[in-house]
Order: structure tokens, then sequence, then C-alpha cells
């Protein structure tokens, strides 16, 4: 028998108007403009004055706007926190730049470059070949992966130019235009394995061939001992001199292990433009932010005075009422906008300040060993905010300092306690562990309980499985790994 009840639950909303400043807190300054561009576009009622200039906002600039838990009045509006959470957000994540060319150069997000592929082809034209091969290149070209190498089998291109390009061809074939674009630039490049790309690069020197002429040897008659740097085994067998096989295996270390990475590789090579400027002004620091997170932006007059005009109109017929929403939804809509920008603006300035009160010693310096432990929440909860606000602005944002320019993220650190009862961050940890293995004697190099017990001698006490976490992070290899001779 079916009982009839109540049943009280609570759920959290998102408005529309807190999703559009939540996603637009998540760009980066090199993709807003391409944002507000967007909006400029699909909403006549918004306007910018371009005639403005875009100067740094001063921390004492700050703008008051409304608070970001702040609700509205229209539950009709309101989306449910899981809606939003599987929500699309990629139409606020636009690429591409929207600048004022006359800006400075620091202000030039994007430069284009050839990808891998049009450089590739490029030379491939070069060649003159006859169309049947001219096919069989393409097909290879389009196959080699984004760091140069091209892990596809022959037998399979083989195939693939059969079944997409109805081309018969064998093997040897095949083989001879792979071999033609193996000696393209960047060197390396179309290479089947690390052993193979090595010897592409080293068959292209010419200095000093006597060295090169080991390494050849070393890399094609040794390869699995030289990865393993079993270098009295090399020895051994190949009669080669301690010095001369010094020589070969810094000669080999040069060659670039990911050609596709190097010249050409990358489709678009994208300048950091920095949300923040820090600049230490006689051991005062002063905080800025970059003038494009502040654009002008504000609401058409004529629209407005359309508005006004329809609303004050005695005619109510149903074509009024149209022309009076629309208008209407193209005002809320800017004047949302416009709020969010500005609180957007007002956010990243407070999570910024405090940050910066945080870590007041490093920023004035860049000193690492003045780095406080620091986590999302110890900032969350100083300016009363989420820590999922605190890491829409740590993630995708950076600032520039008199000593570089580091992402949010780099401040965000755990800590531990050493053995005088301070507080350290990690990164010091990270930075005394990198000393001690670069000043490490190379023939025999330190092992993790060996780092254990140097760093312990520097006053920290941290186990062997942290030591050897730690040296994964900064990407150092195990001892045997990094023996030299």
């Amino acid at each position: 028998m079916q009982k009839l009840g109540l049943k009280l639950s609570l759920q959290q909303k998102l408005t529309p108007q807190q999703i559009q400043f939540i996603k637009l807190l998540e760009v980066p300054t090199a993709e807003l403009d391409a944002r507000i561009e967007e909006e400029l576009e699909i909403n006549p009622a918004l306007e910018e004055n371009i005639s403005d200039t875009n100067d740094d906002i001063k921390d004492e600039d700050l703008l008051q706007t409304k608070d970001e838990n702040e609700t509205y009045n229209s539950d009709d509006d309101a989306l449910h926190l899981e809606e939003y959470l599987g929500a699309d957000d990629k139409g606020y994540k636009m690429s591409g730049d929207g600048n004022d060319p006359n800006e400075d150069d620091k202000d030039a997000p994007v430069v284009q470059e050839d990808t891998l592929v049009e450089l590739l082809q490029a030379q491939l034209n070069f060649l003159g070949l006859d169309e049947h091969q001219q096919i069989i290149g393409n097909q290879i070209i389009g196959s080699i992966e984004e760091d140069g190498y091209l892990h596809r089998k022959i037998d399979a291109i083989i195939n693939d130019l059969a079944f997409t390009q109805n081309i018969e061809t064998e093997k040897d074939e095949v083989l001879s235009v792979l071999y033609k674009i193996q000696n393209f630039e960047p060197a390396g490049i179309a290479a089947r394995d690390l052993q193979e790309c090595l010897l592409l690069q080293l068959n292209r020197k010419i200095d000093n061939l006597k060295n090169v002429n080991n390494a050849i040897m070393i890399v094609e008659d040794y390869f699995e001992e030289f990865t393993k740097k079993h270098y009295d085994k090399i020895i051994t067998k190949s009669n080669i001199k301690p010095d001369e096989l010094k020589d070969a295996i810094k000669l080999i270390t040069k060659c670039n292990p990911k050609p596709g990475w190097g010249e050409g590789g990358v489709i678009k090579s994208q300048f950091l433009i920095p949300d923040f400027v820090i600049t230490n002004n006689n051991g005062i620091l002063e905080l800025s932010l970059n003038g494009k997170n502040a654009p002008d932006l504000f609401i058409s007059n004529s629209y407005s005075e359309m508005f006004d005009t329809y609303e004050k109109s005695s005619v109510k017929d149903k074509k009024m009422k149209e022309a009076v929403g629309f208008l209407k939804q193209k005002l809320d809509s800017a004047k949302w906008f416009i709020d969010a920008i500005k609180q957007r603006q007002n956010t990243l300035m407070v999570t910024m300040k405090t940050i910066v009160d945080y870590q007041y010693d490093y920023f004035l310096d860049g000193d690492e060993s003045k780095l406080k432990p620091m986590i999302l929440k110890d900032i969350g909860d100083k300016i009363d905010m989420d820590v999922s606000t605190v890491s829409r602005v740590a993630n995708s944002k950076s600032v520039q300092t008199d000593f570089g320019i580091f992402p949010l993220k780099y401040f965000f650190t755990d800590g531990i306690i050493s053995d005088a009862g301070e507080d350290v961050s990690t990164k010091e940890l990270k930075n005394i562990l990198t000393e001690i293995i670069e000043n490490e004697d190379k023939s025999k190099p330190l092992g993790d309980e060996d780092l254990e017990k140097l760093i312990k001698l520097r006053g920290f006490t941290i186990a062997r499985r942290t030591v050897a976490k730690y040296r994964e992070q900064l990407q150092i290899p195990v001892a045997r790994l990094r023996k030299e001779l």
C-alpha cells in the first residue's frame, strides 16, 4: 500500500550570474580579451570604451562589487549545483588574443609558428618525388607523433595507404621514402626508436670524427649497456679507453631524444602574460593588477533610451511587449557581465594581496628559504572565501616579480617541522636535496638512504620513502642512473 508523505531536502543552487562569474574567474588574462570580444558580439547593449588606457590597477583602487555569495531574487534563473558541475564550460575558455596591436610587445600573447607537419611537408616538396612517392611521404609524415617518432609499423602504413588512399606499395618503397624523410630537419625526425634517433643525429656530425665514430659504435653495438650505464662492460668489450668513452658519452647525451619538441614542433608559442605585477619600492611591495583584467565596459545609452521609450509608451500590444522583453534581457545581460568583470577584478586583487601578505618576506628578494608553507585553505580562511574560489584564482594566474614570472600555484606548498621546531616549506627541502645531489661524487652517486642521512644532518628528519618521492618529483633518476665516469 502506497503512503503519502512530505520530504524536506536542502539543495544548493547557482544562478546563471554566479556561474558566469565563476567561469570568468577561471579565465587567464591572455584569454580574457577573447571572452569579452565574444560577449560584445552577441550583446549589442554592451559597449567598450576603446579610447580608455588600461593602466595597471593598484591595490588601493579595488572596486566595490557584489559579494560572490549574494543571492538573486529570480528562482527561475537558478540551476542546481549538480547540473553546473556537469556543464560544459568550454565557451568561457576561448583561445586567441584580441589585443590592441599598438600595445607593448609584452602583452602580445600568441606567436604563430609552423607546425611540425608543415615543416616536414615543405621539405618533402623540395625532393621532386613523383605523385606515388609524394603520397607515401605524406602518409609517413602524418603518422609521425608529436615527439618526432614514427611509432606506426611499416606494414600498418602500407595497409593505411591501401585502404585510405587506394595505393598499392611495397615495404622497400615505403622504407626508401622514410629514409629520405629521416634526413629532414630537425635531426632525428621520423626515427622508430631512441637508438635510431641518436644514430640519425650522430651520423650528421662532422667535427671530431674519432669521438663521433666511438659514439656511433656505442649506440649501435652497446646500446643496452649504455642505457644502464654499465660503462665497465663497454670498456671491456670494446677496448675503448676511459677518456674516449667519456668524450663519446658526452657527445651522445647532447643529442635531442625528442626531436619533434624542438623547432617547429609546437603549433603555438604562448608568451606568459602576468595577471599581477609586484614591484619592490625601497622595501615596500606594491601590487597591481594587469590592466587587461579591468576593461572599461558600459551599457549602451541607445539601448537604455529605447527601453525607457518603450516602457513609457501607451501602446502595449504583443509586438511592443516582445520588444520590451528583448531589450530588458539584453540590458540585464550586459549589467550582469559588467558586474561579473568587476567582481572578478576584486576577487583577484583580494586573493593576491593576501598571498603577498602571507609570503611577504619571500617577495622582497625571492629567497626560496623564506617561502612559508601555504595551502589554499590558509588564504580562503583569511579572505572568507571558499577554497574552490581560491583554487580558481591560483590554477590559471601568474605574477610578475623583480626576479621572474611565477604561476600562483608555485607559492602553495605543504610544510614540515624541522628538528629546531620551525615550519619549513617542502620547496626548501627539495632545494637541499637538489644541492646534495649536484655536489655528490658522480662516480659514486648517493642512494636514497645516504641522502636521508645527509638531510638529517641539515636538521630535517624525513623517511627514505619521502626522499625517494621528492627525488622523483624533481625528476632526478636513481643513483645507478646518475653514475658518470
